[in-house]
């Protein structure tokens, strides 16, 4: 099949083009061509046997978040319905200029007319003694961070190890160490310059990326660090650095640097020098009709190792190649980078260091927040920028930058949001304006999908790629798709969906669920799921909803719970937990108190600390010690780590306060009796109060009770005063302390069976609307009042301790030791 130019009659020719390398800059050129009804017939050779993927996300499939499915660019049902013939896992050893030929390694010929060569780069390795076995390529457990088998390899390989050790401290060094920490219990990163990502940060930028990412991440990092020689006979037992350093580990991770993939070219006798030399059109010097593109490619002495940059030489290669426009130019690339390296935000561009006294430099340094900006101005243009820990002016920057527009006098508007820069509005902005680099989507592109018939963001992403990178352009692609279609976004019907995993808004879930009897979260997959796809993200807001709709009858998978639930605790940054024995109402007694003491002071407990929630926090503790400290404490869980009923906050009501006109210590003991470990969609926070002084602070609660004059209590819900203020809503005023925990029970079983997953009450109050929860909790307007307590009185009845676990563990590895630290999944949030 040919892709045709348009042109008709008998003197159009279809020509051979061959493509060596199915990697992201030959696809991408394919892409373009096709784009411009180029009249070829398309062969393409990669090395791999599989479509084309994105390698800039092998660190997210390494982590864990993302899978192999959402890596790939074109799969192999893209390459046939476009006629293109993919020879995947065919590697071409040999080109023959002159006879227009290229040979694979079992000897076949290719012919061509065009030929692009997209042969990408290679992960280099130091000379390192041991590095290398000689019958089997790379030591056992030494492994490259470059392609879709090297990551399998490594995943599969660390599942059996403890520690790692990544060599290299660029942006691919840094993106393994973090998503080996989803794999092994340590990480070590050896850098050999003196400070980390040398090559797009200056050295001050470098050491706040350091300490930023052992004091968040809990990475080890070991500049000035060169590595002389990998131990271990059999299999990799650790590394020797050349001051005598020994470092222990399981797992050598070599992201050193890349180089280009030249040898066989080099080898036809086509000119290489660092790359493939190129003319401004693509063309390999000397030749017409062969290109290159990429990584490989060396053009006007630079070689390009940033995706944006490829797309660039793509689009001109297409246009020379198709006649599109004979005369387009490749002049080289403004290099800008915004992303996020290991979760910390980092945007480069330009110089990294002043060249001359006469460069204006402008630094804000604030370590203690690992933040850092530095702008290199010259003749009031911006010539570089390097930003740490906030690219909240990223954006604006390099549109400074790229298109060298007059800053403002007052230099500070370009780092802070006082003004300066403004950021073009989508209607401003050129179609051929990049919005999203890591997969080269332009305005136009985007506006294209909208007139396409694309009307959510969503859709968008998925059909044109924008976004699904490292995430950091979603807000400009949803401006651009808003005022593409007119003012607004269409909303994507998966916004609705309970979990994003299952295609059904929740009532419709929990009808099917009852309908079906799905008591478990594998048959809720199973049964409602197409094509039974188990979704890892869904697992956790499932497991709340069948716990909270079947209670005792629910079928536990423990993979469906949060680390916090499966043992019980909260955990903390080091990967150590937090106990909070229960206290109700904040009312402990000298017993208690002596209790936790000994228990802190026998288990050497790091931080003893009360919580706002009137509880005693022991923090620091280890996984494998939590029985024994629930055993000796004997208190039951105060469930500070799950979505779930949490405290029940008191100030001292009317037995001892001069101002109390209600007993608030009686009725929140009463309230956190009743209610302790009530599942929900998020946590639930409560308080009494005894008097309108709020020394509770009850109006900021989930739930919050006010005791007024007359023996009244007022009753207010969505109240927060955490990373979000909100005073709640009056739902009702009481007679009684019965008639308040009556509908304290009633108002949270609602909330339960139809707030949205991880929606916080003062999220879900002003959503419903406070109307319509009274009329429903309170004056039972559609008749469920009744049906509303009887759930959450089957739902108390069903209640156990969770302690309980300690002597017979759920599993034989529920309190197996996890340090040092394991990065676990975060539970998400709800944006």
């Amino acid at each position: 099949m040919a892709v045709h130019t348009g042109q008709k009659g008998p003197t159009a020719v279809t020509q051979k083009l061959v493509v060596i390398g199915n990697g992201m800059a030959g696809a991408r050129t394919v892409e373009e061509i096709l784009a411009r009804d180029g009249d070829f017939t398309v062969t393409m050779f990669g090395d791999e046997p599989y479509g084309n993927y994105n390698r800039i996300m092998l660190s997210n499939l390494l982590a864990g978040v993302e899978t192999e499915d959402g890596i790939f660019l074109n799969d192999l049902a893209w390459y046939r319905d476009n006629g293109i013939t993919l020879n995947a896992g065919s590697k071409i050893e040999r080109i023959d200029a002159q006879a227009r030929m290229v040979y694979d390694a079992e000897g076949n010929g290719t012919p061509y007319d065009k030929l692009i060569i997209a042969t990408g780069s290679y992960s280099w390795t130091p000379p390192i003694k041991g590095i290398h076995n000689p019958k089997r390529g790379y030591h056992q457990g030494v492994f490259a961070f470059r392609t879709l088998d090297d990551t399998r390899r490594m995943i599969t390989y660390a599942r059996r190890a403890e520690r790692a050790v990544v060599i290299g401290g660029g942006l691919l060094g840094l993106e393994a160490a973090r998503g080996l920490q989803n794999h092994v219990s340590h990480v070590t990163l050896l850098h050999a310059m003196g400070h980390l990502m040398n090559m797009q940060l200056d050295e001050r930028a470098g050491e706040m990326l350091k300490a930023s990412v052992e004091s968040k991440l809990g990475i080890d990092v070991i500049v000035d660090a060169m590595t002389t020689e990998i131990l271990g006979k059999d299999r990799v037992t650790g590394v020797k650095l050349a001051d005598g350093t020994v470092i222990d580990c399981d797992v050598v991770v070599v992201a050193a640097g890349i180089r280009p993939n030249t040898e066989m070219v080099a080898s036809s006798g086509l000119p290489v020098e660092r790359g493939i030399v190129v003319d401004d059109q693509m063309r390999v010097q000397g030749q017409d009709d062969i290109y290159a593109v990429g990584e490989c490619a060396q053009h006007r002495g630079d070689l390009y190792g940033l995706v944006a940059p490829l797309w660039d030489q793509a689009k001109v290669l297409a246009d020379h190649i198709t006649g599109r426009n004979p005369a387009a130019a490749y002049e080289g690339s403004k290099i800008s980078t915004k992303l996020k390296v290991a979760g910390i935000d980092v945007a480069s561009m330009g110089l990294r260091e002043p060249e001359s006294d006469a460069d204006e430099v402008i630094v804000y340094n604030e370590p203690r927040k690992g933040i850092y900006k530095q702008l290199i101005i010259r003749d009031n243009v911006l010539v570089g920028a390097t930003l740490v820990g906030d690219n909240r002016k990223a954006a604006s920057l390099i549109q400074a930058f790229d298109r060298g527009l007059p800053l403002p006098e007052e230099r500070a508007e370009l780092i802070f949001d006082i003004g300066g820069v403004v950021e073009e509005s989508p209607e401003s902005m050129p179609d051929d304006a990049q919005v999203c680099n890591c997969n080269g989507v332009s305005k136009g592109a985007i506006c294209g999908a909208v007139r396409s018939g694309c009307k959510t963001v969503s859709g968008v992403m998925d059909a044109t790629r924008a976004g699904k990178g490292c995430g950091t352009c979603k807000p400009l692609v949803q401006r651009i798709v808003e005022w593409a279609n007119g003012g607004e976004a269409e909303e994507d019907p998966a916004a609705s969906w309970y979990v994003p995993g299952v295609p059904m808004p929740k009532p419709e879930l929990m009808a099917a669920i009852r309908r079906y009897g799905l008591k478990s979260v594998s048959a809720v997959f199973d049964k409602l799921v197409p094509g039974g796809a188990h979704d890892a993200k869904s697992k956790m807001g499932l497991a709340s909803l069948l716990r909270m709709m079947w209670g005792a009858d629910y079928v536990d998978e423990r993979d469906a719970r949060f680390i916090n639930d499966r043992v019980h605790g909260n955990i903390q940054k080091d990967g150590t937990f937090s106990v909070v024995p229960q206290m109700k109402g904040g009312v402990t007694t000298p017993a208690q108190l002596k209790r936790i003491a000994e228990v802190a002071e026998k288990y050497q407990v790091p931080m003893v600390k009360l919580t706002g929630g009137q509880r005693i926090d022991l923090l620091g503790i280890p996984k494998e010690k939590l029985p024994a400290i629930w055993a000796d404490l004997d208190m039951p869980s105060g469930y500070a780590y799950a979505k779930s009923f949490r405290t029940v906050k008191t100030c001292v009501g009317s037995d001892f306060c001069r101002f109390g006109v209600g007993d608030s210590t009686a009725l929140g003991i009463a309230i956190e009796e009743r209610y302790q470990g009530l599942e929900g969609p998020g946590k639930m926070k409560l308080a009494v109060t005894g008097c309108p002084r709020n020394c509770a602070e009850a109006y900021v609660k989930d739930l919050g009770v006010v005791a007024i004059d007359g023996g009244k209590w007022e009753i207010y819900v969505g109240g927060a005063a955490g990373a979000h203020i909100r005073k709640g809503d009056l739902l009702a005023t009481v007679d009684s302390a019965a008639e308040v925990i009556t509908l304290t029970g009633r108002f949270l079983q609602y909330y339960r069976e139809n707030a949205n997953w991880l929606e916080r009450t003062y999220a879900f109050v002003p959503r419903i609307g406070i109307d319509r929860i009274r009329q429903i909790v309170v004056d039972d307007a559609d008749g469920i009042a009744a049906a509303l307590d009887a759930a959450v009185e089957e739902a108390v009845q069903a209640y156990q301790d969770p302690w309980k676990e300690r002597a017979e563990p759920a599993t034989p590895g529920q309190f197996r030791t996890s340090l040092p630290l394991t990065v676990l999944p975060q539970v998400p949030v709800r944006a």
